[in-house]
Order: C-alpha cells, then structure tokens, then sequence
C-alpha cells in the first residue's frame, strides 16, 4: 500500500513535518488564499488517487478554519481518494453540549454532523467531555482519543524537582490524579467560585503542607488563563515559589499568555495548537492512533 499523504490546512503547517516523519508519511501539497471579497481558493497539488488521506487540522479559532476543511475534503473526495481522516490535536466546539437557555444553538452537535458527512475517522486528544461520556455520542465516523497526560507527567518528571502538582477545579480531580501518580508527586486540587467569565475567587485546602515542594498546575484548556493566574497569585501568597504551568490546549485568547506569564516561572504546553509555549510533542502518539484508524 501507498505511504498515507497529509495535507497541513491553514493554521498547522508548522505541525505538517513533525507528524510525517512520525507517520512515515508523505506531506502533501495544497495551495490556500482568500480572494478580495474574502473566499477561500484552495487547489490540491499532489495526486490522491487511491491514496490514503490525512488531512491536519487543529480547530482552535475553528470558524475560520471549517470552510477550507470541507472544501478540501470534499475535493480530495472528488479526486479519488481511497479513505479521509482528520487529525485534529484541538476540537472545538464542545462547550455547548445541552441547550442552558431557550432558544440557544446545541453547537457541539452540528459542528460533529458536518465533520461527520465529510470525513471517515478522527483522531483528537483529550477533547473537552463534559456531558458527554464519549465522542460516539455525537460524532457518526470512528474518533480515537489521544491523551495527553502521560506526556505531561514525563516532563513534569523531568524538568521539575519535587513537583506538587495541582488542578484548577475539582472536575479535573481525577485527570490530575493521572498526571500525579505518573510523576511521583502529590497533588492538589483548587475550589473555585466563577462570577463572571473574568472572574473566578479560589482557594487551596492544606496547600500550606507542601511549602517545600515546587508548585505546577496542570490544566488542559487555557483560554483566558485567568483561573491559572489567580491560581498562581494564591500559592504566591501563600510563600510558593512562582509556579510552573503545564497545558494540553495552549489557546491563550488575547493577552491570556502575557497576563499568566506575570504570575508562573514557566509555561509549558503540548503542540495540539501552535505556540511559543510548546514544548511537549504530541505527534509520535498521534501517528500511533493514526496508524491504528480504519
């Protein structure tokens, strides 16, 4: 059989060599550019026919990003491919799993049906579940879940001495425990009262015991990075040391990164979205969950 061919869509070309090379796979080439009144012109460059096709796409700022993934899908179709797959290191919209107010757009359901229609498997890490237990909920092709934790646990293990390790909310209790258990440390988890989308009063609890130990949180979004900022402005005032912050999904809205970096030592990240914090590589267990799609 054919190498797979991967095609990196606007926004992930810096992540297209590093999952070839893990893949042994060939990079694909495609041209993108808007036209005057704001189109997309896409062109596929490379031939597909009977080949097996992956197409790399991570869907943070998604609503830019969806057009050109369709029409390149579509077109791939069209020129003969044998099987499409999407490698997604972010899914987006899965905020919105449950109508909370009348009238409101269940988006995590219609963004999964159009991926659906256009694709034959996904591959993603560590999507946001929150009322769902599982993508097969929502999404009709085959998805695999790659986590990310064990990484996160290795560097931490590596880069970091005595580590404490502590989680921003009580909902990440169990996917903490994870990273803490593979890195030899102990863990924390935050309470936390949200008042706005801006503001959030945290707490601690026996936080004091561990003064010794040098303090990371550990969390898998960070967008605003405010909850990771106050998280950090608490330990420093409980005598910490400036603490280290590791994340799976560096989205970093804005001045997100600015306003965190004023509080921790480091900000370390994995490469699901491109950024000067990304420090971790996803992409060798990515390809495994790749290889292993139908």
């Amino acid at each position: 059989m054919n190498r797979p061919i991967v095609f990196a869509l606007p926004g992930s070309e810096a992540l297209l060599q590093a999952l070839c090379t893990a893949l042994d796979a060939e990079p694909g080439a495609l041209e993108h550019r808007q036209f005057p009144d704001g189109e997309t012109y896409l062109r596929i460059e490379s031939d597909v026919a009977d080949r097996h096709v992956v197409l790399l796409s991570s869907l943070d700022r998604p609503d830019a990003k969806l057009l050109p993934l369709l029409f390149a899908a579509d077109t791939l179709r069209e020129l003969g491919a044998l099987k499409l797959g999407l490698v997604a290191p972010y899914l987006a919209y899965m905020r919105q799993d449950v109508r909370f107010h009348p009238g409101e757009a269940v988006t995590s359901r219609t963004f999964a049906a159009l991926l659906s229609r256009h694709l034959d498997w996904m591959v993603t890490v560590d999507p946001h579940l929150h009322r769902y237990h599982a993508l097969a909920e929502i999404y009709r092709i085959p998805t695999q879940v790659v986590h990310a934790a064990p990484l996160l646990a290795a560097w931490i293990k590596r880069n970091v001495a005595r580590p404490l390790i502590i989680g921003p909310d009580m909902e990440s209790e169990q996917w903490v425990a994870q990273v803490a258990a593979d890195a030899d440390a102990p863990f924390l988890v935050c309470e936390k009262v949200r008042s706005g989308d801006r503001e959030v009063t945290i707490s601690i609890p026996n936080a004091s015991a561990f003064l010794d130990r040098q303090a990371v949180l550990v969390d898998d979004i960070a967008s605003s990075g405010r909850t990771l900022a106050v998280a950090a402005r608490q330990l420093a005032s409980m005598g910490f040391a400036p603490p280290d912050c590791v994340v799976v999904h560096p989205l970093f809205a804005g001045d997100a990164a600015q306003v965190l970096g004023g509080y921790v030592g480091r900000i370390v990240s994995t490469n699901t979205i491109v950024h000067t914090s990304n420090d971790i590589d996803m992409m060798p267990v990515i390809a495994e969950a790749v290889r292993n799609a139908p």
